[in-house]
């Protein structure tokens, strides 16, 4: 199969969606043309100017780095739609009305470049009716792509083809869309809100129906919709909020309006509350007001009792939060169900509601059981299925006490469980996921872009990955390799409670270096996310209550020599990183050789959060850095390349994507930043495989770097006094500072002077233990450890 090569992308659409999905295609350096109507007066592309400065001001950001934005261009209808000839794929993203998007259809599609895709990321229309309104001939190379909002953020992406797509063409943009845009895909059917706004929606409209049958509030609900049962913190009145009330209205008339053959259709309509707040412009997030609202410093939440808002808060009955913490599932839902309190009739009545409308529905919806589970984790934030769910919980069971609601009218709908539920003892299975519609297994996608991912999303039930073979491992660290992939090449995965770093993760990391020098070709530090969440301050914290400030000295060097083991080994050391590297993985991934980022890495040194400096080589890898830059340099003066530095770590900065972190020296230019989290174990294999083919050699110890001393420090005390002085410091803010501005000016010493990296690492040290003897660095270590927030003192 050909590759599918995208050059230009146009987006047709600046509102929310539009806008930033144009963003992250800007992103992956994909330039992109953003169209929208002509403005009525000033600039004819004023409408799209807005909505791109608009996206400079949300956070989370849908750049991933302020540069991106140059890589979008604004064009309007007007007078630019013979621009679309100069892109490879049209995105539609207008609003969801039929005929406004068939109207532009019948003008954009003259402009078309022969061979262009052209594809709508409607949320649930017909792609078969969209179809039509594009001319025959360009019928193939016609689909639906459906992102998830934010575009950045949401994994899911839903790919809808008609009968008319050409085959190729889906494969080649499903293996676009995954690495170059980073996008986790389920191959929807055409039918009404495709997989997962229908369950999703569902899933709503079932915990609207019990909350008001039995009678519980808001804020009450979204405790019980929350993390407790596997769901993200908005639950679900906070995710409404944040969609737009409006928006979800709508989706709600999508199925009330295309689905009226189905067995909860009565159900498919909007509470009269809800219409009530929408009439009045209470949309939720975007206009400040919904289901919750903020007053001063309090979030408050309607009450329909009191037809007003009041202060939220709520709690779980005691019961029902042991019920939920019940380790064994089986067991846990068969307590929700025979328990009184309305909460626990509430979950089972809402999990119930799910289970029994996938299960009719699954046939109609999806290719598989997989397509809906993972839909679900992908574009909802679930931390299971609804099938992984039921699965678990003993899949007969569980049919059987559905059907015993259905019989006695406690379901939402009276229609029966189809007779391959019963047939079963689950859906997922070693060799594939049930189909309905072919009452057989079936496999994952074969498409070559997933021979990148090693270890992919799996399903519960599903077949095991290979975990590859064990060479050594200690309590902190195992040193393992994938003989599929390169026998030589080992990887090194630190095992840890989020992969903190302690005495244990050390002595691992030594002794794996050393065993990959002696034994293998190179080396990959690779875990799931997160990458390291810094030093064990637990470890930390005990030291410093028995006032061990010789052992806490031991610590810190066996850190720093750690850090020069993963920069001078003998074998290339490459650094995989995705979520968090934090403080001392900060350091681990800046001594590495190499780093294959994924985009969502977020990266810092945030050690003055609680008091400290960087003390595992990172002011000595800024100090060689400004070096560096400074011997480039006319004139070779390292202070103005210290000042940034200097700036990040006082402020504890954490890079918000993997290219703000080479921007701020956490990386470098020639590093790689993949879009898919599930490539990078496979990418940095072979970028590891690659240097130790090559001319690689490992860095060597610079005896004479240039530093800023004495003059450094000063000027850097400068900053700190207005700082303090205009009260945005306290004065142990500006200790912690300027610890870490003697560590990177390389300590008292002239201007200019030249010492070797040994000495920086010294000095470094050095104010890291006098201030684990402040006072004040302990209590903010004390109140990390209770709170897990830093503590401004």
């Amino acid at each position: 199969m050909s590759r599918l090569i995208i050059r230009k992308v146009a987006v047709l659409g600046a509102g929310v969606m539009g806008a930033q999905i144009a963003a992250h295609c800007a992103n992956a350096d994909v330039p992109v043309i953003l169209f929208d109507l002509p403005a009525k007066e000033g600039d004819a592309n004023g409408v799209v100017a807005k909505a791109v400065a608009g996206m400079k001001k949300l956070d989370p950001a849908p750049f991933a780095a302020k540069d991106r934005v140059r890589h979008v261009e604004a064009a309007n209808y007007g007078s630019d739609l013979a621009r679309l000839g100069e892109c490879d794929l049209v995105i539609e993203a207008i609003a969801e009305k039929m005929e406004w998007k068939l109207d532009l259809y019948a003008k954009v599609a003259p402009h078309l470049k022969a061979g262009a895709i052209f594809a709508s990321n409607t949320s649930g229309l017909s792609i078969e009716a969209l179809a039509a309104g594009m001319p025959a001939e360009r019928r193939s190379q016609f689909c639906g792509i459906h992102f998830f909002n934010p575009p950045r953020y949401m994994p899911l992406v839903e790919l809808i083809p008609t009968a008319a797509t050409e085959p190729a063409l889906v494969d080649g943009l499903e293996g676009w869309l995954t690495t170059r845009l980073g996008k986790s895909i389920v191959r929807a059917k055409d039918t009404p809100n495709f997989v997962a706004n229908r369950v999703g929606v569902f899933s709503i409209l079932a915990v609207l129906h019990h909350t008001q049958r039995l009678g519980l509030a808001f804020d009450e609900v979204d405790l019980l919709t929350g993390p407790r049962i596997g769901r993200p913190k908005s639950a679900t009145f906070r995710t409404g909020d944040v969609v737009g009330l409006d928006t979800l209205a709508h989706v709600v008339g999508t199925m009330q309006a295309t689905l009226p053959d189905d067995p909860w259709s009565a159900h498919f309509r909007t509470p009269d509350w809800l219409q009530a707040l929408i009439a009045r412009g209470a949309l939720g997030q975007k206009t400040k007001c919904g289901i919750y609202r903020k007053q001063g410093k309090q979030i408050q939440v309607l009450d329909l009792q009191l037809q007003d808002y009041r202060d939220s808060g709520g709690e779980v009955f005691p019961e029902v939060e042991a019920i939920l913490k019940l380790k064994n599932p089986a067991e846990k839902f068969a307590q929700l169900a025979a328990h009184p309190h309305p909460q626990a009739q509430f979950l089972w009545s809402i999990f119930r509601d799910v289970f029994h409308y996938c299960a009719v529905h699954l046939g109609d919806i999806a290719d598989n059981a997989r397509d809906i589970d993972l839909a679900m984790r992908w574009g909802f934030g679930w931390a299971q299925g609804p099938f992984e769910t039921w699965q678990a919980a003993g899949w007969q069971a569980v049919a059987e006490m559905i059907r015993d609601d259905i019989a006695h009218g406690r379901a939402m709908a009276a229609v029966a469980l189809p007779a391959w539920v019963f047939e079963r003892e689950g859906v997922h299975a070693p060799a594939g996921s049930y189909s309905a519609a072919e009452n057989s297994l079936k496999a994952r996608a074969a498409l070559p872009v997933y021979r990148r991912q090693l270890y992919p999303d799996r399903v519960l039930g599903e077949a095991p990955d290979d975990r590859g073979e064990t060479l050594w491992e200690n309590a902190g660290v195992r040193l393992w390799r994938r003989a599929d992939q390169d026998a030589r090449i080992g990887i090194v995965s630190i095992t840890s409670k989020m992969h903190a770093i302690g005495d244990e993760v050390m002595d691992g990391l030594l002794e794996a270096v050393a065993r990959a020098e002696c034994e293998l070709d190179g080396l990959v530090i690779w875990q799931p996310a997160p990458f390291a969440v810094g030093a064990n301050l637990q470890q930390v914290g005990e030291a410093c209550r028995a006032g061990e400030f010789d052992l806490l000295e031991k610590m810190v060097a066996k850190f720093q020599r750690t850090s020069m083991a993963i920069k001078h080994a003998q074998v290339p050391v490459v650094a995989a990183v995705q979520g968090m590297a934090l403080g001392g993985g900060c350091e681990f991934v800046m001594h590495a050789a190499h780093r294959v980022f994924a985009l969502e890495s977020y990266v810092g040194l945030v050690e003055a959060g609680v008091g400290l400096i960087p003390a595992g080589g990172g002011c000595k890898e800024f100090a060689l850095q400004a070096h560096a830059m400074a011997q480039r340099a006319a004139g070779g003066d390292v202070f103005p390349y210290i000042q940034n530095a200097f700036q990040t770590i006082a402020m504890a900065t954490v890079a918000k994507s993997a290219l703000e972190a080479v921007q701020l020296g956490f990386g470098r230019g020639s590093d790689d930043v993949l879009f898919n989290a599930n490539e990078i174990l496979f990418a940095a294999i072979r970028r590891a495989r690659a240097m130790a083919e090559s001319a690689w050699r490992p860095a060597l110890l610079d005896p004479q770097v240039t530093v800023a001393g004495r003059n450094g420090v000063a000027t850097c005390e400068m900053m700190l006094i207005n700082m303090a002085e205009g009260g945005f410091i306290s004065a142990h803010d500006y200790r912690v500072a300027r610890a870490a501005a003697t560590a990177l000016c390389g300590g008292e010493v002239d201007s200019g002077s030249r010492v070797s990296e040994q000495w920086i690492l010294d000095v470094e040290r050095a104010q890291f233990v006098e201030l684990l003897k402040t006072e004040k660095t302990q209590q903010r270590i004390a109140h990390m450890l209770e709170t897990g927030k830093p503590l401004r003192n």
